[in-house]
This record gives structure tokens, sequence and C-alpha cells, in this order.
């Protein structure tokens, strides 16, 4: 089987997949997104898929393990980084310390850190720290979702490297 036919046969079955996307996440922006995901990983892996074996299970399976994977991701994140509902990059230091003198240290650090990123990838990360939504932010930037997705990823990486200090701090 060629990978177009593939292709073709997995997209057969997006409307259902994306139903069952929104059982998962009971949001249509990130049922999307896991759906998106979900067919990724069924074309990446095509070699994987024996013929005349149930697909629709195949990728209901992806989804299923997709969605655990990501949700274990997400709240190993927000168990270290958010412990408010009011986030956005400038009260970041304010969750972490307690101590006005901390405090100012370290959104320094952090403001520095940010303003040693290039601007392409800071600005949709303050973005999504604000709250906003991927598209939101493609929109805005006037870019692909996954322009926006991946800047994030690379904005996050480095400052991961810029703030390793706070890091060792928490372990």
């Amino acid at each position: 089987m060629t990978k177009a036919q593939f292709a073709s046969m997995i997209t057969s079955h997006e409307s259902a997949m994306r139903i069952h996307a929104l059982r998962f996440t009971q949001d249509l922006e990130d049922a999307n997104d896991l759906l998106q995901d979900t067919l990724m990983k069924a074309f990446r892996h095509a070699d994987q898929f024996e013929e005349n074996t149930n697909l629709k299970g195949w990728l209901y399976t992806i989804m299923r393990n997709t969605f655990i994977n990501t949700y274990r991701k997400n709240t190993k994140t927000q168990a270290i980084v958010v412990q408010s509902d009011d986030i956005t990059y400038q009260n970041l230091a304010f969750s972490a310390t307690t101590n006005q003198s901390t405090t100012d240290f370290v959104l320094g650090d952090i403001k520095g850190a940010l303003s040693k990123i290039p601007a392409h990838l800071s600005f949709p990360f303050v973005k999504y720290v604000e709250g906003y939504k991927y598209h939101e932010i493609a929109e805005e930037m006037g870019i692909p979702l996954g322009t926006v997705k991946t800047r994030i990823h690379e904005a996050r990486k480095h400052l991961a490297k810029m703030l390793k200090m706070y890091k060792e701090r928490l372990s």
C-alpha cells in the first residue's frame, strides 16, 4: 500500500475520530489538536500497521495513548509551574517565592532570559503563558498553527537552559 492510499484510508475515519477526541478533551480546539497528532503519528508509523486488520481500532489506540501521554505531561508541568489561576510571565516569579527581594531577583532573571531569546520565539511563548490559545497566537502572528507550537517548544528549551539553576533548586 502506498503512502497516499494509507493517508486516504486514515482520513476517511477523521469525522468519527474527531467525535472520539472531543469525548476525551471536552474542548473542540484540544480535540482538533489531538486528532491532528493522532493522524500524524499514524501516518508516521504506517509501516507498523498490518493490512487487513482493524484500522479504526488502531487509530483509536494511538489517540488514547496520545491523550494519556499529553495529560501526564501537562499534569507534571502544571504541578511545577502553576499554583494559581492568574499566571502571566510577570507573575511567574511571585508563584515561586514570597520573599520580595528574591522575587525581584527571579523576575529579573526571567525577563533577562526572555530578552535573550529571539523575538520570533519569545512573543508566542509570552502569549501562551498569558493564556492565549495556539490558534489565537497563530492568527495574530499570521503563521501556521504548527509553527506556533514549534516556536513555543523552542522557547521553553531555551528558557530551561538559561534558568536551569532554579530547576536544580527545586530538585
